[in-house]
Formats: structure tokens, C-alpha cells, sequence
């Protein structure tokens, strides 16, 4: 007697989008199916995972490399993969979503890679889930154009020689997506995102002399890294092509990462390609885990926390140094800023900060780093041909002289700033404004000329959480002011006066802004602290 055929994927509560059946194929999900059966029960077990280590923090207040893996670390013979030919040369990276127009912009941008962005830069409405793997098709196969409907522009790709190269970032282990369903079971958005990607697109991308490659978001350990792994294993075993094609960067993003990072990259060796140093989501990461830990884990101001501060440096340092260790590429932090086209005293001060954080990337061993506009590409791209000149990557420089021991990456209190007023009320803020435009299904939001995403409104919510809980007092108008629930309460009702003061009755009315409001209140306030934002906030999107 034969076996039963396995359950096919359910599209679930999903209106139906232009070209969908071109993405949604038969195969494609029955593919997408099996990653999630064969990969999602160990994704649950490493989740779980991480709530013990989240307990074990909180009782000790601290972290050290791991005794178990010191043989890894001390093994000096082991090294990743040889870069393919497409990867070699990282020195600018600009990042974004994958709508129609940004897929072009990005491509035609000057840089050399283009993080198509799944993840923090895209709220997973079904739309832009499916779309996005439209828009990246269309790419490969030169289908893609956009005209703008409200100023006439159109937008098309340049000759493939002047194409960036896309490497994809699907979501994080921690988010389902709930329009596809096994028995009832949503699957892993990462595992939707990766197999859609991955199925339609490896061979094409081979064909093109690429390849598939991708960002690993919000990894927390080496076990996450190896789970991974085996789902490109059994991914290019599935689809005929080479063991290896497949390349990964791992963003070093969580504290529990940073002390891993040498394991990480030993258990993708066969297919990693380097790791990348995420700032806003590192912040974020410290103060979950260390919420408890009392007044030294208290960080001032996101602003105030520049990549200058000793345990950032710690953090960079040492990741310069454990990749070119390893022949891994080293990939700086995002410069968000956003020109104004009509303040240039504005963009002449952002354009010299992005040039020093640039130029101290390069001068520190990094290989390349990461833009979030196009007229930044040139900037970094000037920091970094200074000191690469003709070389692709600076993986010869080894930074022997970096020495980072375990209780520097968590110096917090090594940074001479405290919380203020004025930063809460930008938490509140930037919170605010995220949200709501999160809602409306879209990912990546200039506010205040910043590029802001995901991880920037999770960094917001959790200093108020923690300003509040750690007791802070700020000076504000020649007196003491606590942080309570009360003031993030006072200052969230004016900044949503002044938003509807800004932006008029009718635009008011036709957003989400009570809604962000109370959403941002919630997470930021609400003594159960939520491991995401985006958990809570996924159950209120529309799409």
C-alpha cells in the first residue's frame, strides 16, 4: 500500500493579487511545505531556546563565549568558503524593500550589493510577501519598469554590467506567516521568504553568474546558524545545483550572537560569506536581554549611542577580526540618513557624519558597509576606495592587535551619557510614526530625515520600557521629571495632538494613528515585556 500524498499548503484569509500564480505554484509551495516540515519543529525547539537563555541572563546578568565551542575558537586551521567572483567586492551596500520602484533604484544605485529586504524594511503584508518575489523575478529576467502615478517619472534598469548584486533578507525564525498554512500550522515566514526566493530563482541567478544569496536576520546562537545550514543542504540537493552555491551573511545583531560569532560562521562555512554589524537591533537586543540588570544596562539616548562608544567598539573590533580570522567578509552599519532637497545646512553636517563613520569602517579593517539612500552610495563609496584602492576587500588585514574580552561587550555603563527628556519624547516619536506607516504596509519610513525600520521602533518602545522600569529621572524645563507610564502617557497624547495639528483632520482620520498610538503604549508599557514588536503588531495588519 502506498504512502498518503503529503497535505498540500493552504493559502489562507488571502485576497488574490496580480501575477500570484506566477510565485504560488504548485511546486514552488510543495517545496515550501517541505522545508516546513522537515525544519520548523527544530525552529520551535530553538525559540524555546531562547527563552531559557533570555531566564538565564536575567538571573546572572551576564554572558561569556562558550565553553563547549572553546575548541572551535582555538582550532586556527579552519576558514569559510572562497567568495564567489559577485561577492568579492562589498564595499558599499545599500538596503531597502522590494517594491517595484526601490528594486530598480536599488539595482541602479552604484553599489555593489542590494539587501532586498523581507524583513525589517517590509511590513509582511501578503502584498508585499508575493509582490516582492514578483519584482525580484522581473529583475532577473529584465520584465521589470515603474512609472510613477504622481510625478509621470519612469524608472528602468540599467545594463546588467551596472547592477548591483542582490543578496535577500528574509524574516526572522520568530515570525509565521499567516496566509500559509499546513494542517492548520502557519510556516516560518523565514522559510516562506527563503523557499519562494530560493525555488524560482537559483538557477536563473546561476545563469546570470550569481547566485543565491542571502542576509540571516536576528540570529541568536550557532544553533540557529546551523538550522540554517541545513536548510540550504537540503535546498540545493532539492533543486539539482552544487553544494556551496548558496551563500549567507549573518547579522551580528543580538548580544548572544556577538559572543558566537566565530561558531556561527564555522557552522555555514560551506556557505557563508561574511557578517554584518547591525546597530539598531544590537541596542535593542542588550535591553531585552539585560532589562533586569539594574542601572548598568541602562543605555542613554539611541542617538547618543555612537559606534565610538567603548563596547560598540568592542562589538565592531572584534568582528572585524573573528572574520578576517575565518577569510569572511566584514560588513559595517547603516547609514540612515535621508537628504533633504530642501535644507542643505541639514545635509552638509549628515553628509560629514556619514563620511567619518565611513572613513572610520574602512580605517578599522571593515570590507564594506551599508546605505539606506542612493546619494550616499558616493560618500561610502569614497571612505572605502581610499583605503581599498584596487583591492576588493581588505581580508588580509587580520587586526591582531584587537584583544575583546567577554565583560567589554557588555560595558554599557563605559559610555559617559545619560537618558534625557528630549529622548524620550523622540522615542515616542519616531514609535509613533513608525508604527502607523508599519500598518499601512510599509516597512522603511523617513522620519526626521532618518531612515527608520523595524529595528529603530523596537530600539524606541524598549528605552522607554526601560527608562521607565529602571526608575530614570530626567532634568527637563529646571526640574527632576521621572520616567513613569504617566509621563510616556502625557508625552504620547501631545505628540498625537501634534501630529494631527501637522497633517490636518482628513489625513488624521484616514491613518492608523490612535491605533500606533495604543500599540506603541502597549509594548513600551506593559509590565510583560514583548520579545517583538512586530508580534503583537502583525496581529493588526491588514493585507
Amino acid at each position: 500500500m502506498s504512502a498518503p500524498a503529503p497535505s498540500p499548503l493552504a493559502i489562507v484569509d488571502a485576497e488574490p493579487l496580480p501575477r500570484q500564480e506566477e510565485v504560488l505554484t504548485d511546486a514552488a509551495l510543495a517545496f515550501v511545505a517541505e522545508l516546513h516540515r522537515r525544519f520548523t519543529p527544530r525552529r520551535d525547539e530553538l525559540l524555546a531556546r531562547r527563552a531559557e537563555r533570555r531566564a538565564e541572563i536575567a538571573r546572572t546578568s551576564t554572558l561569556d563565549f562558550l565553553p563547549e565551542t572553546a575548541a572551535i575558537r582555538a582550532d586556527d586551521s579552519w576558514r569559510v568558503a572562497e567568495a564567489p567572483a559577485a561577492l568579492n567586492d562589498r564595499r558599499v551596500e545599500i538596503t531597502g524593500p522590494t517594491d517595484r520602484k526601490m528594486t530598480i533604484n536599488a539595482l541602479n544605485s552604484g553599489a555593489k550589493i542590494w539587501l532586498a529586504d523581507f524583513e525589517d524594511a517590509s511590513a509582511p503584508t501578503w502584498e508585499n510577501v508575493v509582490l516582492g518575489q514578483v519584482n525580484l523575478a522581473d529583475a532577473y529576467t529584465r520584465k521589470i519598469d515603474f512609472t510613477d502615478p504622481v510625478s509621470g517619472k519612469s524608472y528602468a534598469l540599467k545594463p546588467d554590467a551596472d547592477l548591483a548584486t542582490v543578496v535577500m533578507r528574509p524574516r526572522g525564525w520568530h515570525l509565521n506567516e499567516r496566509h500559509l498554512q499546513l494542517d492548520g500550522e502557519q510556516v516560518p515566514g523565514a522559510l516562506v521568504d527563503f523557499g519562494l526566493y530560493f525555488f524560482h530563482n537559483a538557477q536563473r541567478l546561476l545563469d546570470l553568474g550569481k547566485g543565491p544569496y542571502f542576509y540571516l536576520p536576528k540570529t541568536e546562537s550557532h544553533l540557529e546558524a546551523r538550522l540554517w545550514n541545513d536548510v540550504f543542504v537540503f535546498a540545493q540537493d532539492h533543486v539539482g545545483i552544487p553544494q556551496g552555491t548558496v551563500r549567507a551573511t549573518v547579522l551580528i545583531e543580538t548580544i548572544t550572537a556577538a559572543y558566537e560569532m566565530e561558531e556561527i560562521l564555522y557552522e555555514l562555512r560551506d556557505h557563508a560569506s561574511g557578517l554584518n554589524a547591525g546597530r539598531w537591533d544590537y541596542l535593542f537586543s542588550i535591553v531585552k536581554n539585560f532589562r533586569d540588570g539594574g542601572p548598568k544596562f541602562v543605555l542613554p539616548d539611541r542617538n547618543a549611542v555612537t559606534m565610538t562608544a567603548p563596547f560598540m567598539r568592542a562589538y565592531t573590533e572584534l568582528l572585524v577580526r573573528t572574520c578576517h580570522k575565518r577569510g569572511a567578509h566584514a560588513i559595517g552599519g547603516m547609514a540612515a540618513f535621508i537628504p533633504s532637497r530642501r535644507d542643505e545646512e541639514v545635509n552638509k553636517v549628515a553628509f560629514e557624519k556619514v563620511k567619518a563613520d565611513k572613513d572610520r569602517e574602512a580605517g578599522d579593517g571593515f570590507d564594506g558597509s551599508w546605505v539606506a539612500h542612493p546619494d550616499l552610495v558616493p560618500i561610502a563609496m569614497a571612505s572605502f576606495d581610499a583605503v581599498l584602492g584596487d583591492k576588493p576587500n581588505q581580508k588580509d588585514r587580520l587586526r591582531e592587535d584587537v584583544h575583546v574580552e567577554a565583560a567589554d561587550l557588555i560595558a554599557v555603563d563605559s559610555l559617559k551619557a545619560s537618558p534625557t527628556y528630549d529622548g524620550l519624547v523622540n522615542a515616542v516619536q519616531v514609535g509613533i510614526r513608525y508604527i502607523e506607516a508599519w500598518l499601512r504596509g510599509l516597512g522603511a519610513v523617513a522620519i526626521f530625515n532618518l531612515m527608520e525600520d523595524a529595528a529603530t521602533a523596537e530600539i524606541s518602545r524598549s528605552q522607554i520600557w526601560q527608562w521607565i522600569n529602571a526608575g530614570v529621572e530626567f532634568e527637563h524645563a529646571g526640574s527632576t521629571v521621572k520616567a513613569t507610564p504617566e509621563l510616556a502617557r502625557k508625552v504620547a497624547a501631545e505628540e498625537l495632538a501634534s501630529i494631527r495639528a501637522e497633517i490636518g483632520e482628513e489625513a488624521f482620520a484616514a491613518g492608523h494613528w490612535q491605533q500606533a498610538h495604543d500599540l506603541l503604549l502597549t509594548v513600551a508599557l506593559d509590565d510583560d515585556y514583548a520579545d517583538f514588536l512586530t508580534l503583537p503588531a502583525y496581529e493588526q495588519l491588514n493585507g
